[in-house]
């Protein structure tokens, strides 16, 4: 019998939501065939059978929320009698239907003070909070102002789920105590409970609207964003490239690199090349924070965005300063097709160093993007437009791109960020390498 799993797809992903089973109890599944299919803040797409067998039993049904690692279904090998279950009885145990009404399950903690007694409840914390955070349940506390030490995790390690946060709030829990200080620290909690949360939406009488929820993933992308915006001190720096001599290049090869490969040169290969040559020059911009500490990695792992229907994702091109502009091109062509086709592979959303945006791809000239959490940087990449420049007190025609680094103050400074921008720079103004 073989455990399939939910997968981790993201360096901060804790969870994810199965959206849909493509195989039911009872049928044939073979090895590395679609399963079902997963939404995270990172990806939407179709996880694949660890083995070929019958799927004998269902764990988690559709619409359900799990935490990574946790088992959703098992698949009996040829030669196993195992039967194959419905997912009606104890799958409904295992996690909620998202589609039905949230039920909050009572923790073991300790009932509140009566409601004469000013004091804080005496309800000690548990100490340290067991297992990684998710960023719904990071906010829920916030919101809430709730001391995550004092509400016991049901999850796997014992991780704080969704449900374990609900549960204390429906106990009628109290929120973390304030500290003792002066008069104004009265009004504190009631201002920490506005932080967040927006007053509703209304509309003038006649009004013609449509309403409908966010998708699983466009929720988990406002999270993740949120939570970035939250975490780095962002800061942005915009420089203007002269790409004129990749886009003669291009534009002489493009044709021939079109018939011997089978598909198009961008410029894009060319930007993630000079950025991998910056990067081997500033390792600070490849690197991490963690708490006080800086987690300088060795290896370069480039993410590409790639746009969908309903959201964003961020594969990685591994060991990006080893590829040629021909192997940059092919890994990209080959992430974002498969991306969007949804057969993107657990491990091609982890691991990245640092990012590139190219919304130029869709006319922009420039932009601030949001730093992919854990990086510290991401580039942003604008369109390349013929632009009348002044040079050597002469108006010329060059291709002129905008290129944005968004990165975190934290750690990166403005001087270091300009340097690492004029390397860049330098490569594409400079660039003499064939491609052919």
């Amino acid at each position: 019998m073989t455990d399939v799993v939910m997968p981790q797809m993201g360096e901060s992903i804790v969870e994810g939501t199965l959206t849909k089973w493509l195989k039911k109890p009872g049928e044939k599944v073979e090895r590395d065939e679609p399963l079902f299919e997963i939404s995270t803040d990172k990806v939407d797409t179709e996880i694949p059978s660890p083995a070929a067998g019958t799927l004998a039993e269902v764990l988690v049904q559709e619409g359900a929320t799990v935490g990574i690692n946790t088992v959703v279904a098992r698949i009996s090998e040829e030669g196993e009698a195992a039967a194959a279950k419905p997912a009606a009885t104890e799958p409904a145990q295992k996690a909620p239907d998202a589609s039905a009404p949230v039920v909050a399950t009572p923790v073991a903690t300790p009932a509140p003070p009566a409601a004469e007694v000013p004091a804080p409840p005496a309800e000690e914390p548990s100490g340290e909070v067991t297992g990684p955070l998710s960023p719904l349940v990071r906010k829920m506390a916030r919101e809430n102002n709730i001391d995550l030490s004092r509400v016991k995790g049901t999850g796997a390690g014992g991780r704080i789920t969704k449900q374990d946060v609900e549960g204390y709030l429906a106990q009628g829990a109290p929120a973390a105590a304030a500290p003792v200080a002066a008069a104004p620290a009265a009004a504190a909690p009631a201002a920490a409970k506005t932080v967040g949360a927006p007053p509703p939406v209304t509309f003038g009488p006649g009004a013609k609207t449509k309403i409908e929820p966010l998708s699983t993933m466009r929720s988990k992308i406002a999270e993740h964003m949120l939570l970035s915006k939250r975490t780095s001190a962002h800061v942005t720096t915009i420089h203007r490239v002269d790409m004129t001599k990749v886009a003669k290049l291009r534009e002489r090869s493009k044709g021939q690199f079109q018939t011997n490969h089978g598909f198009s040169l961008t410029y894009l290969p060319f930007i993630t090349a000079a950025s991998a040559v910056a990067l081997r020059h500033f390792p600070l911009l490849n690197a991490s924070l963690d708490g006080n500490n800086i987690v300088y990695h060795n290896e370069i792992h480039i993410g590409i965005a790639v746009a969908l229907e309903n959201g964003l994702i961020v594969p990685v091109i591994r060991g990006a300063d080893e590829k040629n502009v021909l192997g940059l091109q092919r890994a990209i062509v080959d992430l974002a097709a498969r991306a969007r086709s949804r057969q993107l592979k657990a491990d091609e959303v982890l691991g990245g160093t640092f990012s590139i945006t190219n919304f130029g791809s869709f006319g922009s000239l420039v932009g601030t993007p949001i730093i992919n959490q854990p990086q510290v940087a991401i580039l942003g990449v604008g369109t390349v437009d013929k632009t009348p420049v002044v040079i050597d007190d002469a108006i010329a025609i060059r291709s002129i791109c905008h290129l944005s680094l968004s990165f975190d103050h934290r750690l990166i400074d403005g001087a270091l960020a300009d340097q690492f921008m004029t390397k860049v720079k330098q490569v594409l103004e400079g660039w003499a390498e064939e491609v052919l």
